[in-house]
Order: structure tokens, then C-alpha cells, then sequence
């Protein structure tokens, strides 16, 4: 007979809170804040307080281990751990909680770390409240914030504070964090088989956040111990229908690094250049929906800006990096509102390679050898011994002239003919075709 585990009855702990390392060497991730002699390390390892009270703030997505790393801290060095919410807590929890530290220090030598959740949204008021505790070494703060700390947390705290930006978990580190809730005792307890695909769907769907693994692993584990027959002694097996069950969204089958990870790119590159927006959305909808990494479709956007767009609308390229740079500010799931925005653009945007067919052009003559000298007036005077060898002799400066443009040979004589730019007539490239021709007749009049 098959019961379901403890933390599944109603009102018990989530399992992500369940699961919480209680040590940084269970830590899965943030490899690059744990090696021997970081911050980090130091202080959770220091039980003295020989070292002093270092206040931290921690910067990054959701689910990447900021509330594990400062419970972990205190867990570790034996201190007292008190938790603030920045979304409940005001200025009066906050004097409460440095007077209770100032007691248990000059009382018991029993030091306090406060983890004060969400700290960007405190006011500047607030956080002014934390100055003097930190500043004195009445509590260690380990702050956490999903936005930029220069925006968002006062400049005082800041200085007083070190920062550590934590990264998005990978894979392989949500599936440590997976495979340890299945087996382990706080967990599902062995109680239950992860199907293989199931156990990358529910890795794929957390994208990078181990809060969002553990609780679609729990949800598909309640709905699995639901389907089977009461009086059965084999074990519920989680499969990939019933975790798309118990999160009530259909779950992709999307290989990051497989075949339907590049199909479903190159349908997405294809359908923007070939201009079809709803097409464009669809396959970018899929791969939000996959959990693929948003710097990768970021780094394919603005590719695509300059690739096939490019001088016909050269705002494409701004309005990219822009997006890309709202997605790292603002994170997923809002990052999907300027991915549309720039995905929209780029598709309804005239199209031209010209720019970089023309420089694939200029480097293929330059592999083939097709280089030359530079001509003497271009060739730099500024060195002793420059003028005797006739550089720089006989330049004209554009400046001088009233059109700002003037007749001059800029290339090797082997090229003083060659045009690798060709532009076409769409958009703001037909404007460019048009001065071109004009600056060429100039400059090539000799």
C-alpha cells in the first residue's frame, strides 16, 4: 500500500523549504562564490567572529539560492538566524530585530544574521534603518534582491556591504537538486520513480529556478500518488503526463541540445527574416514555454538585427540590445514583454544584409591577398623621420571643404575602384543609396 509522503498532507512544509541545504557543501550552483577562502566560506565557517560581522547582498534570479546561502551562512558558524520580509517588515521590525541582536551579543557573545528578503523594495527610509547595526557590527546583513543593487539599494548600505551577483542555475544543477528530493528522507523519500523524461521536463520547465523544480517535482508527485491504487505496494511513477497535469501546462519536448533546439531557432531566425511576425511569435512562444535560456534567444535577436535588417532600419540593432538588456534587468517571466516588443520590430522591419555582405566581400579580397599599400596621405606623419619618407603629404582634410566631403583615394591603389557596399531600396537604406551615390561621385572625381 502506497501512502503518500508526509510533506504532501495538507498545511505541511513545501518541499522547496524542506529541501534547503542546511550547509554551503550542499549548495547546489554558485560554484564561483563557494571555492576555499570566499566571503562566503569565511563567514560561514568563522564561529568566532574573529573576522567581523561582513554584511552581504545577494543579486540574482529567483531560485538561485539566496535564502539557502544566508540560512546556511548561520547554520554553519552557529549565529543566530532572523528572517525579514521587505515586503511585510518596517522600520519598527527592524530597530526590534537590532535591539534583540545587540542583547544576544553583549549578553550570550551570540552574534545575528539578518536575511532581509526583497530589500529593493524598502524605501529609502528604511534601509537608512539598517545603517547603524551594520555599520557597528550589531548584525551581519545578507541582503537579497532579484534587481540591480545600484538602483535600487542606497548607496551607504552599499558601500558598507559586499555584493555577489549569483547566476541562474544550469542543468546539471537542477538535477542534483532534483535527484536529492526524490531519495532524500526530507523529500519524496524514495517513495516515488522519476521518469527520465519527466525528470528533464521538470528540469527544462524550471529554467534555471530550483524553487520552480521542487515544486512542479511535488506537484507531479501528489498527482502520481493519486493515480495509483491504494492497496498497490509499487511505487507512483512520476511521468511526463502527469507532471503536465499537475502544472496545468502543456510540457514541450525541446532538447536544449538537441534536434528540436535547432529547428525551432532556425524556424524563429527564418520566419523573422522572411518577415512573418506571427510566425516569429509562435516559435518565440515555444521557447519561453521550453525554458530555453532568454540570453540565448537575446543573442540571437540582436544577431538577426544586424544580419538581416541592418542598415534598411538601423534603430533594429538599439532596440535589441535594449531588449536584451531589459531581460537581464528585469528577468523572466517580464522579460518575455520586451522580447515581443524587439521580436515585432525585427520581423515588421525592411530587410538588408548589405552591410555585412559588403565586409565578407572586403575580407575575402584581404585573404586573397587583394591588400596593397596604403596611400601615402593616409599613412601616419605623427613619427620623426615621417615626413622625409612623404606621409601624410598631400592630405586633404574634409573639414577644409564646405561640403565636408572631398575628392581623395583612400584605398591601395589595387582596390581604387572596388564598392563592396551595395545597398538596397528598403527603408532607410533607399536614403542611404541615394547620399551614397552622391559621396562616391565626389570622392572618386580625380
Amino acid at each position: 500500500m502506497v501512502d503518500s509522503q508526509p510533506g504532501l498532507r495538507s498545511g505541511a512544509t513545501p518541499l522547496a523549504v524542506r529541501m534547503r541545504p542546511t550547509s554551503l557543501e550542499e549548495v547546489a550552483g554558485q560554484k564561483h562564490l563557494l571555492t576555499p577562502g570566499s566571503p562566503l566560506v569565511s563567514l560561514a565557517s568563522d564561529k568566532t567572529g574573529e573576522q567581523g560581522a561582513i554584511s552581504v547582498i545577494l543579486w540574482g534570479p529567483p531560485g538561485t539560492g539566496k535564502t539557502t546561502l544566508a540560512q546556511a551562512i548561520a547554520r554553519s558558524s552557529g549565529r543566530r538566524f532572523v528572517e525579514l520580509s521587505a515586503v511585510s517588515a518596517g522600520v519598527r521590525d527592524v530597530r526590534q530585530v537590532m535591539e534583540e541582536a545587540r542583547t544576544s551579543r553583549d549578553l550570550y557573545g551570540l552574534s545575528t544574521v539578518l536575511f532581509l528578503d526583497e530589500i529593493h523594495r524598502f524605501s529609502k527610509a528604511q534601509q537608512d534603518a539598517l545603517l547603524p547595526g551594520v555599520e557597528n557590527g550589531v548584525i551581519i546583513l545578507v541582503a537579497a534582491t532579484t534587481e540591480n543593487p545600484s538602483f535600487s539599494v542606497i548607496s551607504p548600505l552599499l558601500s558598507r556591504s559586499l555584493l555577489l551577483t549569483l547566476e541562474t542555475l544550469s542543468d546539471d544543477d537542477l538535477a542534483v537538486v532534483v535527484d536529492r528530493a526524490v531519495v532524500d528522507p526530507r523529500g519524496l523519500a524514495d517513495r516515488f520513480v522519476l521518469d527520465p523524461e519527466a525528470r528533464a521536463a521538470i528540469i527544462r520547465l524550471a529554467s534555471g529556478d530550483a524553487r520552480r523544480a521542487l515544486t512542479a517535482l511535488e506537484a507531479g508527485s501528489v498527482a502520481a500518488a493519486s493515480s495509483v491504487d491504494a492497496e498497490s505496494d509499487a511505487k507512483p511513477v512520476i511521468t511526463t503526463e502527469v507532471v503536465a497535469l499537475a502544472v496545468d501546462r502543456a510540457l514541450l519536448r525541446y532538447d536544449r541540445n538537441g534536434d528540436e533546439h535547432y529547428d525551432v531557432i532556425s524556424a524563429f531566425i527564418k520566419s523573422v527574416r522572411g518577415s512573418d511576425v506571427d510566425a516569429s511569435l509562435h516559435y518565440l512562444a515555444r521557447m519561453i514555454e521550453a525554458g530555453e535560456d532568454p540570453r540565448f534567444i537575446c543573442r540571437r535577436i540582436i544577431v538577426l538585427a544586424s544580419e538581416d535588417i541592418g542598415m534598411a532600419d538601423p534603430q533594429a540593432l538599439v532596440i535589441a540590445i535594449a531588449a536584451a538588456d531589459a531581460v537581464q534587468y528585469i528577468g523572466m517571466p517580464e522579460g518575455r514583454i520586451p522580447l515581443a516588443q524587439a521580436v515585432v520590430h525585427l520581423a515588421t522591419a525592411p530587410k538588408s544584409n548589405a552591410a555585412y555582405m559588403a565586409l565578407d566581400a572586403a575580407i575575402a579580397d584581404v585573404r586573397n591577398g587583394k591588400t596593397g599599400r596604403v596611400p601615402k596621405p593616409l599613412r601616419d606623419a605623427h613619427y620623426p623621420g615621417a615626413k622625409r619618407l612623404g606621409h601624410g603629404k598631400g592630405y586633404k582634410y574634409p573639414h577644409d571643404d564646405a561640403l565636408g566631403v572631398l575628392a581623395q583615394q583612400y584605398p591601395p591603389d589595387e582596390l581604387a575602384e572596388v564598392r563592396y557596399y551595395e545597398p538596397t531600396e528598403h527603408g532607410h537604406e533607399r536614403e542611404v543609396s541615394a547620399r551614397l551615390a552622391k559621396l562616391r561621385k565626389i570622392i572618386r572625381a580625380r
